[in-house]
């Protein structure tokens, strides 16, 4: 299990490698889980960053739609009993990060992320060029054979 913040979401729209290491190890049964605030995220920032790139933004809803079925949108009902803790940890750094941290406190699991601010906040956390070595140590002994 690990949480992805919305700089993963969006990652997984813009380019090829992390959508391909959701699929891959989603099929190995791998869980993956954002805060549904970081679709939210996503989708408000992917239209000027899909401009800038001189794409399209008409299908960043169905993109984001087929990534709610390998990562699961978690609600503040599940988390917000962290937030609190999560706030704390943040403090000094962008605390408006909190639902990806206390979702992860929540759910006791890792963090995906390119977002420095949640070194030191108790919870593991992966960026993307080191994440593959966390997700096939969660993959199942069987499926290790194929990598």
């Amino acid at each position: 299990m690990i949480v992805l913040d919305a700089n993963i979401l969006i990652r997984a729209v813009l380019g090829k490698r992390v959508r391909q290491l959701l699929e891959t190890y989603a099929a190995h049964g791998i869980r993956f889980y954002a805060p549904e605030v970081a679709y939210t995220d996503a989708e408000k920032y992917l239209p000027a960053l899909l401009a800038k790139r001189g794409k399209s933004n008409s299908d960043v809803s169905a993109t984001l739609a087929y990534l709610q079925s390998l990562v699961e949108p978690i609600g503040e009902e599940a988390y917000g009993l962290f937030e609190a803790d999560a706030w704390q940890r943040l403090q000094g750094r962008d605390e408006e990060d909190w639902p990806v941290l206390a979702t992860a406190l929540s759910l006791s699991c890792a963090i995906w992320t390119e977002d420095t601010d949640f070194f030191g906040t108790g919870v593991a956390v992966w960026t993307s060029d080191r994440v593959e070595i966390f997700l096939k140590e969660q993959s199942k002994p069987d499926d290790l054979e194929e990598f």
